[in-house]
């Protein structure tokens, strides 16, 4: 699908989580839809279970959820989240029919033996047909000088640089991402309170 780059008020759908270990048996996620020029006209919210496999569906549910048509890509925090419950990229695109961005930043040797550990005692196959499904990231360079790595559905390599571009402003991470995750940070420390 080809994303519209030259439109000034192009809209993202970030998404980012929040857990912390032993606070709640699931992820905070919230998603910002932010235009290109960082104005943010919208939220939407959903949880994931820790080490669940449910975080495909959150998101595609948090995006239905906000009733919107005007959004034209999904940038999500990452692909792997909530200790090992994967994102299928190419689920939410087939759903959605939106182009889908994960973005990481670390450089990784893999986490199959992660996933064996974690898993041994359950159905760590599905878990390790999940990740392998993911493929190889890709790693670009942004305008800032930093890097990241990124996963793509329905859009190609290069305008997705050019999207992640638009939405940085400084480091690594975009803006619909960061706001996501301070959103998510404060709504789990919200709720813990509440225990």
């Amino acid at each position: 699908m080809h994303v519209h780059l030259q439109k000034k008020a192009i809209r993202c759908f970030g998404v980012a989580e929040s857990f912390r270990k032993g606070a709640l048996p699931y992820s905070i996620l919230s998603g910002v839809v932010m235009r290109a020029d960082l104005i943010v006209d919208g939220f939407s919210f959903g949880k994931t279970t820790l080490g669940g496999d449910d975080a495909t569906d959150s998101i595609i549910n948090m995006f239905l959820a906000l009733k919107r048509k005007d959004v034209n890509i999904i940038m999500l925090g990452g692909t792997i989240i909530s200790l090992f419950n994967i994102i299928d990229v190419d689920r939410i695109y087939d759903s959605l029919s939106i182009p889908v961005i994960s973005v990481t930043y670390n450089v990784s040797e893999g986490l199959e033996s992660h996933i064996l550990h974690h898993f041994r005692d359950t159905d760590y196959e599905r878990k390790l047909e999940a990740y392998r499904r993911l493929g190889e990231r890709k790693k670009i360079f942004l305008h800032t000088g930093k890097h990241v790595f990124i996963r793509c559905a329905g859009i190609m390599e290069k305008d997705a640089s050019s999207i992640i571009d638009r939405f940085t402003l400084q480091g690594a991470v975009p803006e619909p991402i960061k706001v996501a995750r301070l959103i998510s940070r404060s709504l789990l420390n919200f709720l813990t309170t509440l225990k």
